[in-house]
């Protein structure tokens, strides 16, 4: 690894908090563009993160890994089964557009464009253009529902909190602990 990307790899590790992870990325020119209103939980530089856009409010989980490269030329140079031994390799660019979430431990590969209000589930894969307007999802990523669809879902599903309990800081109160424990006990009682 590069001492300047160690560096910064490093010093992102100690930036508390996605939005102040994103904007350390921004002043630094790691990426290629960096819009708005953007957060990484990640804390890790990708291997020619030149390559990448992101562009505004985009919101990247923990453990996102972008490849922007293809390094099997180096196993294909050095096959002493293999005649020819002057494979390059191979690298791509990464566009994610506006008001896309990646989840958790998701792989983006080369040479991908990710379309405009997507979210893309946790640990999926994607290896190819994704139109947006989707939830996608799997290995490789395809399109589980429409973004509509999953926003009445989201609207009409799930454990709601009184709001005077949300979560401030990233610190879950003692009473909405103790309110989504009892929700959630409840909910398998049924």
């Amino acid at each position: 690894m590069q001492i300047k990307r160690l560096w910064h790899t490093c010093m992102i590790a100690l930036q508390r908090g996605g939005m102040r992870r994103a904007a350390y990325c921004r002043k630094h020119n790691l990426y290629h563009h960096i819009g708005n209103n953007c957060s990484f939980q990640t804390r890790k530089i990708p291997l020619y993160s030149e390559l990448i856009s992101i562009h505004d409010n985009v919101r990247i989980a923990s453990r996102v890994n972008f490849i922007t490269h293809d390094i099997s030329y180096a196993m294909l140079n050095t096959n002493p089964n293999i005649e020819k031994h002057d494979y390059a390799e191979k690298i791509g660019c990464i566009e994610i557009m506006d008001n896309v979430f990646i989840g958790a431990g998701a792989t983006i590969m080369y040479n991908v464009r990710i379309g405009s209000n997507t979210i893309i589930a946790a640990e999926s894969v994607v290896t190819k253009d994704i139109e947006g307007n989707g939830v996608y999802g799997g290995c490789p990523a395809r399109k589980i529902e429409d973004f509509d669809t999953y926003l009445e879902k989201l609207s009409n599903a799930g454990v709601k909190y009184p709001k005077e309990l949300s979560p401030h800081k990233q610190v879950v109160s003692k009473k909405l602990e103790e309110y989504m424990w009892n929700e959630f006990e409840q909910s398998r009682s049924k």
